[in-house]
């Protein structure tokens, strides 16, 4: 794959905003360098809905998948491949096999950043993405929450384990509290790449959007890669 840098964007809990951070990000970095996401969550796909990709992507001669560009931005997602509302029902061996094959047979053109939305959790999908794959960089996404913080604690305890770069975290401070993450909040040297707070356009996700959240947080990644 013509890559330069591959960054991950996760969390084990569910429902941080990872998946309309990272498109946002996307869309930030798509204004001077050529990006790709990578859509891992099997179960719950999000990109496709987030850029409104209603069509199924195509083959190339060599039975390769094209990704849909949408925005500048070339996506792939398992749900552009299955029916938007059909249930992938997979048991470990068929979830691997299937983020396999996203990974290989996707053919990407030359990016500069290729994101990838990682699932919640940290089973199959983890180890499949960074057997497959050479990841630069994991980004961690959390909320100023202890539910939170406590599943970040996992994530970062397993990207220990496979040797994973942690380049930083991103704080969805989605109730615009107070309470404001720093540097030493997870016992970690893991910097603050950024705060998000709350935006109904990014909510109810307007991929026209130029969020400037996302382009600080952009900036720093790119200050930080």
């Amino acid at each position: 794959m013509p890559i330069k840098k591959i960054i991950a964007f996760g969390s084990a809990k569910g429902g941080v905003g990872k998946s309309s951070i990272t498109a946002s990000i996307a869309l930030s970095l798509s204004k001077t360098k050529s990006v790709g996401i990578l859509d891992a969550d099997i179960y719950g796909p999000n990109q496709n809905i987030l850029f409104k990709i209603n069509e199924k992507p195509s083959f190339d001669e060599s039975k390769s998948i094209r990704p849909i560009k949408k925005n500048n931005i070339q996506i792939i997602s398992m749900g552009s491949i299955l029916a938007q509302d059909t249930a992938a029902v997979w048991r470990g061996p068929m979830l691997s096999g299937a983020i396999k094959q996203l990974i290989n047979s996707t053919k990407w053109g030359n990016l500069d950043y290729l994101l990838i939305d990682m699932p919640p959790g940290t089973g199959d999908a983890y180890l499949t993405v960074f057997k497959e794959i050479k990841v630069n960089h994991f980004i961690l996404v959390t909320t100023p929450n202890k539910l939170a913080m406590s599943d970040s604690q996992k994530t970062i305890s397993l990207l220990e384990k496979l040797d994973v770069h942690i380049l930083g975290y991103i704080s969805n401070n989605i109730f615009n509290s107070e309470d404001i993450l720093n540097d030493k909040v997870f016992q970690k040297d893991i910097k603050n790449l950024g705060n998000f707070y709350f935006d109904k356009n990014i909510y109810n996700f307007d991929i026209n959007y130029e969020s400037q959240d996302a382009a600080d947080v952009a900036a720093a990644i790119e200050a930080n890669v």
